[in-house]
């Protein structure tokens, strides 16, 4: 479904990803881990098509990111969200659902079933620049949920939430397992990823240093924290 092969991105001053390979099943949730400056966030971009890899080959679903059907039925929650203040919840789900290609007649039910679905259903009228950080981060879930994507990336995806509001994260991102979504899922907390993903990837300094389901990853007497720490600072 997702997949990067022998890939090499580089900026001008520096090289965020040296020759990784990596491949995200259909149906599967992959997290990817790694310090800051690791190439998680990197690896996003070259999926979305925000930036073109230096040497290798980036797919999604068969298609080169560049092709605007690789998006077609693609979730995308950034890592730093901004919304406009001056629109509404619902205003803002409108124009998403409108850039998602979704038939117009059908933008409110989408909306409405989005909002609901993360628990904001009854800020819908509400400011954008009214609402705290962590209601900021439920309106990006829920502009990435709109259509029922068959692919979701979510990058940092509890940033700015309460332990409520990444418990509910949680089982957003299980729901999309059961119903067969690819979930590719960039994140800080390992706790969170060791909880929702079936397989992990490990990023540092550009490389994928290991991945694997967790019980291939984690020996029996170490926890994911120890098993990130020991495969980091090799």
């Amino acid at each position: 479904m997702l997949s990067l092969t022998n890939v090499t991105k580089r900026y001008t001053s520096r090289t965020a990803l040296s020759e990784i390979s990596l491949e995200v099943e259909a149906g599967s949730t992959v997290g990817l881990l790694g310090p800051n400056g690791a190439g998680k966030t990197t690896i996003l971009r070259l999926l979305l098509g925000f930036t073109q890899p230096t040497s290798g080959s980036v797919l999604v679903r068969g298609l080169e990111p560049s092709d605007p059907e690789s998006r077609r039925g693609l979730g995308y929650l950034p890592e730093r969200m901004i919304l406009p203040e001056r629109m509404t919840v619902r205003g803002l789900l409108h124009l998403h659902a409108d850039l998602a290609g979704i038939d117009r007649g059908d933008h409110v039910r989408q909306a409405d079933e989005a909002m609901e679905q993360v628990g904001i259903a009854d800020r819908a009228k509400d400011g954008i620049g009214t609402l705290s950080k962590g209601l900021r981060q439920r309106v990006g879930f829920a502009q990435a949920f709109l259509g029922k994507p068959a692919i979701l990336l979510l990058d940092e995806p509890t940033s700015g939430l309460d332990p409520i509001g990444m418990r509910d994260a949680r089982e957003w991102i299980a729901a999309l397992r059961e119903r067969g979504a690819t979930v590719l899922v960039s994140s800080h907390v390992l706790s969170e990823v060791e909880r929702v993903c079936d397989k992990v990837a490990i990023l540092n300094e550009g490389h994928v240093v290991a991945s694997g389901s967790l019980p291939e990853l984690v020996g029996d007497s170490e926890t994911l924290e120890d098993a990130f720490v020991r495969l980091v600072q090799k």
